[in-house]
């Protein structure tokens, strides 16, 4: 399945106060690198924008007024994202918007399957602020040109934490096992490829001793597998 990482802005927090869309991108993945194939507007939201909002990403209805409406980008869109899965930080914000969006031009919601990201972070890294700078910041990823929110930067620098955030999951058995695994069935064939055991390194022992005491801590003492470890 193709996978597209796509971030809005908006007019403010809620669709239904009448906010709408004001930058809309879209940028496709292939295998583990971002692609040039990529979809990026802004729009002309037919409001003014909340000053909170502005404050975040810059975008002003005097800036906005004359660009195209949602209604008139719709088809190349829907285009874009056709049959993908969206990858989208927050999603439900995202996905509240575009549907609005759709709405109001008498278009039935997406169907798209999606991927939180915020939501895996959360359970990834329970305790700890996984916004998407925070996020940038955990994985070492360069996010210093980031002085304001902007949906293609944003859609980039997201593509890169995904990355991060689902390191190792295609090689843990190495690349020669999975061109040649086969489904899994019961089997005593001794033959069979040896798991590749790939040793932690002190950074990555020390992230996983502290993401167990989170675990810990907001479970009050239910860690299971901290009881385990420590009965080794």
């Amino acid at each position: 399945m193709r996978r597209i990482v796509l971030d809005t802005e908006t007019t403010g927090l809620d669709p239904r106060q009448g906010h709408r869309v004001i930058e809309l991108a879209a940028i496709e993945l292939e295998g583990r690198k971002v692609s040039l194939r990529r979809f990026h507007r802004y729009l002309n939201p037919e409001r003014e924008v909340d000053a909170g909002a502005a404050a975040v990403h810059g975008l002003t209805y005097e800036r906005l007024q004359n660009e195209a409406k949602f209604a008139d980008i719709v088809t190349s869109f829907l285009e874009f994202v056709e049959g993908a899965e969206l990858i989208i930080h927050n999603a439900p914000f995202d996905m509240g918007f575009l549907n609005n969006e759709l709405g109001l031009i008498g278009l039935p919601p997406l169907q798209n399957a999606v991927t939180d990201t915020l939501k895996v972070a959360r359970e990834m890294h329970p305790g700890k602020k996984n916004s998407l700078d925070a996020l940038c910041g955990r994985y070492e990823i360069d996010n210093a040109h980031r002085t304001l929110h902007g949906a293609l930067l944003d859609t980039e620098l997201l593509a890169e934490v995904y990355f991060a955030m689902t390191r190792g999951q295609e090689s843990l058995l190495g690349e020669d096992v999975l061109k040649t695994r086969q489904p899994a069935v019961l089997s005593t064939d001794a033959s069979r490829p040896m798991l590749r055991v790939l040793q932690p390194s002190t950074e990555e022992m020390a992230e996983h001793a502290q993401q167990l005491a989170d675990i810990d801590k907001a479970s009050k003492g239910a860690c299971l597998w901290k009881k385990l470890e420590s009965a080794v």
